[in-house]
């Protein structure tokens, strides 16, 4: 009878705590498709009378939200891909090597992460305008890769860990140089890791903020996170358009989310086994 208490528990705590972690999601998509008129409506609708897609049409209308859509992607996954491919190598050689100052090496990365991001915004700043590179996307695929190379080195490396160098030996001595090897033996069997971590750069670039604001001015060039921020006006929020706008900015990582669903599955249940 205990046991049962204590299972009906857990199943009533577990509900509740989705109930409380989904209700938002809900709450945004709702609100997204209500008309205008509907949406500080009172007594509270917790389903339109009639779905409407108004704000949807309004966002495109007031703004350039393709434009800004494309901005997002374009920085989003040439800084996740250019991330990916530094933190590859360098986390195959903080893992296979060892030399002087490795762990100085590791240290400095770990370092990295703590520091807030505004403390080094004056240098940047700086560096940017003297290259001319203010008001431009390379400034912002320039700055998104710098700031997560250290962290992607670190997860890759572990994943390199996980995987014995018993494998590239036995590649290099049927032939493989040890590029060979690594492009051919190592890197397929890392694919969870590797997906993981392009995921993981990816959300961050596209839902980064700050240095989006600092750095860029031209409408033209604004990402994603900037114009959700220009619907927040001097004395009111267009709750409609911020809502339309967070909906269709949530579709590319579901989508993205959903395409490695089974190379991040492979990862988890790798880590496990080698726990």
């Amino acid at each position: 009878m205990k046991l049962r208490l204590m299972g009906l528990s857990k199943i009533v705590y577990l509900t509740l705590h989705l109930l409380v972690m989904v209700f938002p999601l809900y709450w945004i998509i709702v609100t997204s498709l209500k008309p205008q008129k509907d949406i500080f409506s009172f007594p509270i609708r917790y389903w339109p009378e009639r779905l409407s897609f108004e704000n949807y049409e309004n966002i495109f209308k007031i703004s350039k939200f393709h434009v800004y859509i494309g901005n997002s992607l374009l920085v989003s996954v040439t800084a996740a891909a250019i991330v990916l491919v530094i933190s590859i190598l360098s986390a195959y050689v903080l893992a296979r090597f060892a030399f002087r100052g490795h762990k100085q090496i590791m240290l400095a990365f770990i370092a990295t992460q703590m520091l807030p991001g505004f403390v080094a915004l004056a240098p940047l700043y700086f560096m940017m305008s003297s290259m001319d590179l203010i008001n431009s996307r390379l400034s912002l695929i320039l700055m998104y890769t710098v700031g997560l190379i250290p962290f992607s080195t670190i997860m890759l490396r572990g994943f390199f860990q996980r995987i014995p160098s018993s494998l590239e030996e036995a590649a290099m001595i049927d032939g493989c140089s040890r590029w060979s090897a690594l492009v051919r033996v190592v890197i397929p069997v890392m694919l969870p890791g590797i997906a993981s971590t392009f995921i993981f750069a990816f959300v961050q670039n596209w839902n980064e903020l700050f240095l989006a604001v600092m750095f860029i001015d031209s409408d033209a060039l604004k990402t994603l996170p900037v114009a959700m921020n220009s619907f927040i006006l001097k004395f009111d929020v267009d709750w409609g358009a911020m809502s339309a706008g967070t909906v269709l900015s949530i579709v590319p990582t579901i989508l993205l989310f959903a395409f490695a669903q089974r190379f991040i599955v492979e990862g988890l249940t790798q880590g496990a086994e080698k726990g």
